[in-house]
């Protein structure tokens, strides 16, 4: 009886660091998206695709912005980056979902 006790602490002992461990790195990843594509923000969307080339895909939002979206693979899983761009090509925001 006290084998299990013991190895079922010892089990969630694990995984609650196991956890933390991910989220720290997934929090890491996501400051240096943010760094990397944040200097972009208030930036011409010309100098975007310059230095990372055409979106994979592009559509005008529903407030009249363009989104422009570049899509890769890392480890098989997929990554998409949206921008979004005013009337007057200006960068004002940029969101990341999937990118490790």
């Amino acid at each position: 009886m006290k084998i299990k006790s013991l190895t079922l602490i010892i089990l969630l002992f694990l995984l609650t660091f196991g956890c933390q461990t991910v989220k720290q790195k997934s929090d890491e990843i996501v400051k240096k998206e943010n760094e990397k594509f944040g200097k972009y923000l208030g930036e011409q969307s010309i100098k975007l695709k310059m230095e990372i080339g055409e979106p994979n895909e592009d559509f005008i939002s529903d407030i009249g912005n363009e989104i422009l979206i570049y899509k890769t693979k890392k480890y098989g899983l997929p990554c998409e980056r949206k921008f979004e761009v005013n009337a007057t090509g200006v960068i004002i925001g940029f969101s990341t979902s999937g990118c490790i």
